[in-house]
């Protein structure tokens, strides 16, 4: 059989060959995804995210294990700040695979980002169509935990759990660093340290001060242990409940059509950058524009003008 045979009958080691070759985006995977795409729309995306230190990974272990008690099955990708020396991921042994039965049940893969912005890695949707294709429930995606810059978990994602700690700081701090606007569940992790329901209480303020409609979501914030998974499954208990809020008011379609609407812009965007900015930047003219603009003969943005006009302006 071939490995897509393989991986179409449950291989988990053809599993492991197209998450590779799709991540590293080796020659013919845009006509792989193609060829898995008709079998996604199944699993269910949790993104979780927050400040670097807030538990994040435990709390991901502690999910996982709740939804195997539903019989559930769970694609993990943990998405690692990249090592400036290697270019591999610093972080890769967070999530103890051990505490996990080896039957195929759970997978997990850690990423690295790679330079991406977002708290994303590049391929962390194209990932997640193969967990998809392959039949994972619900896929769990960890972020970096790099604040202001990871607005965009929502595209990649159906449900968004902010993760906190009591020292993450006061809740106008988040707000300052947008997760008020990205969260469906906040989640006070470490809730047995000092502090844990003054930013609980704190978060209730802001969220009840901002301005929404009478049929919006009440965004609920739950306390949780991660270590002991205290708190765990009212956790998921409430991203389950969004998930059925969202799906009763027909929002839950809506997201995920708005979703594909952002992936094939940004297929685009990025043949634009491969086939066009990348050529534009290897041609002898570039070099000799540069130049000018060294010698003072000319500017960036009289060159950009010029090259917009000469190879994109087609009126």
């Amino acid at each position: 059989m071939t490995v897509l045979e393989r991986f179409r009958n449950g291989d988990v080691r053809a599993l492991s060959r197209l998450v590779s070759f799709v991540e590293d985006q080796e020659n013919g995977y845009r006509d792989l995804l193609g060829r898995l795409y008709a079998s996604v729309g199944k699993s269910l995306r949790i993104g979780v995210t927050g400040p670097p230190g807030a538990g994040k990974s435990t709390l991901v272990n502690g999910l996982t294990h709740e939804l195997l008690r539903e019989n559930r099955r769970v694609g993990i990708i943990a998405v690692d700040p990249t090592s400036p020396f290697t270019g591999g991921a610093l972080l890769g042994d967070r999530v103890r695979m051990n505490e996990f039965p080896a039957d195929g049940r759970v997978y997990f893969r850690s990423m690295a980002t790679r330079g991406a912005t977002g708290g994303l890695a590049a391929a962390t949707n194209n990932v997640a169509v193969v967990y998809d294709s392959f039949g994972f429930d619900v896929t769990l995606i960890e972020t970096v935990g790099v604040g202001q810059v990871e607005l965009d978990i929502i595209n990649a994602c159906d449900v968004v759990v902010v993760v906190m700690v009591p020292e993450s700081g006061d809740a106008v701090q988040a707000m300052k660093a947008g997760v008020m606007e990205i969260a469906d569940v906040f989640c006070v992790n470490k809730s047995d340290r000092p502090g844990a329901e003054r930013i609980a209480h704190e978060l209730r303020y802001a969220l009840e001060t901002r301005r929404q409609t009478e049929d919006a979501w009440k965004v609920p914030i739950v306390l949780t242990e991660g270590l002991s998974r205290k708190g765990v499954d009212q956790l998921l208990e409430r991203i389950n409940a969004f998930v059925a809020f969202m799906k009763a008011r027909g929002r839950f379609e809506q997201h995920r059509r708005s979703q594909i609407a952002d992936q094939i812009i940004n297929v685009l965007r990025y043949r634009f950058q491969r086939e066009f900015i990348d050529k534009i930047q290897s041609a002898e003219e570039f070099r000799n524009d540069l130049d000018r603009i060294f010698r003072g003969e000319t500017d960036p943005y009289t060159v950009g003008d010029r090259l917009y006009r000469k190879y994109c302006d087609t009126h």
